[in-house]
């Protein structure tokens, strides 16, 4: 790992990306020397271990299913679970899932604010066994003060979906009030609700469709396009099977207009004969 430039050090135990007009002082090299050293990767802790399939499945299917729909109607947002996020000066933190609008979408081991010049648009945790204090008052305060927009927590055990939004002008969140059960977040264009203990997005009164689910609609869509094929596919037997009856009759009414042709023929040619010999 490179070394950060000597008017910033990193703390490992607390690391930090320097303060902005730091950051606007420093030189190219600079800037990509502290990129280099910010961490992106941190041992667990055995205090706060993983939470396991019941914490992580939510954050990805959100993941995909929202990566996947940006990506069919073509609006550029970046995605990402657990990325280290490195506000100026602020202490690093890693939501479960991070959306950032108009931005490049492409893989990165950070999310540094000033790197990039923009902040999280919208933030998600999941909670499942971890502390509902951390996520429902601590994230609360902490995401509203950094301006992040919006900000959902999807208590799964509980079944239940909160949001918040910063009020105009304001650092302080407002709750997302539910609209038929469902919260609307205006970052994403899209409402979030639940479907038993499962996280759900909705376009509309249309669910956004999850990886599983396309997959089983693709593949009942290829196989319906198999049986239209082999159905296909017999019927132009069976029309080159009646176009080879059809050709066989044809062949016989031309043997046996040949024959009955040389039949007239020779009976023409007796007549003839025997005209010549009573003549």
């Amino acid at each position: 790992m490179q070394r950060a430039p000597s008017s910033w050090v990193i703390d490992p135990d607390d690391p930090r990306a320097p303060p902005q007009d730091l950051w606007d002082r420093m030189t190219p090299d600079e800037r990509q020397r502290v990129l280099d050293t910010l961490p992106s990767e941190f041992e667990v802790s055995e205090a706060s271990p993983p939470e396991g399939d019941f914490h992580f499945n939510p954050k990805a299917a959100a993941k995909e299913t929202l990566g996947g729909y940006f990506q069919r109607i073509g609006r550029r947002v970046y995605l990402a679970c657990e990325l280290p996020v490195y506000y100026p000066a602020e202490r690093m933190f890693a939501p479960d899932l991070i959306a950032v609008l108009d931005v490049q979408v492409k893989e990165r081991s950070v999310w540094s604010v000033s790197a990039e010049g923009k902040g999280v648009d919208l933030a998600l945790e999941v909670l499942w066994s971890g502390s509902s204090k951390k996520d429902l008052e601590d994230n609360v305060t902490r995401y509203a003060a950094l301006g992040i927009p919006e900000y959902f927590v999807f208590d799964r055990r509980r079944r239940r979906l909160r949001g918040f939004r910063l009020a105009a002008g304001s650092a302080r969140y407002q709750p997302i009030v539910p609209q038929e059960g469902r919260l609307t977040s205006a970052v994403l264009g899209l409402d979030l609700g639940l479907e038993g203990d499962r996280l759900r997005f909705f376009h509309g009164l249309a669910p956004l469709p999850e990886t599983h689910e396309l997959l089983t609609r693709l593949g009942a869509m290829v196989g319906d396009l198999e049986a239209r094929i082999d159905e296909t596919e017999q019927r132009l037997d069976e029309e080159r099977q009646r176009l080879n009856q059809t050709e066989q009759r044809l062949d016989e009414e031309r043997r046996r207009a040949d024959e009955a042709e040389q039949r007239l023929a020779e009976a023409l040619a007796e007549l003839a004969r025997l005209k010549r010999e009573r003549g």
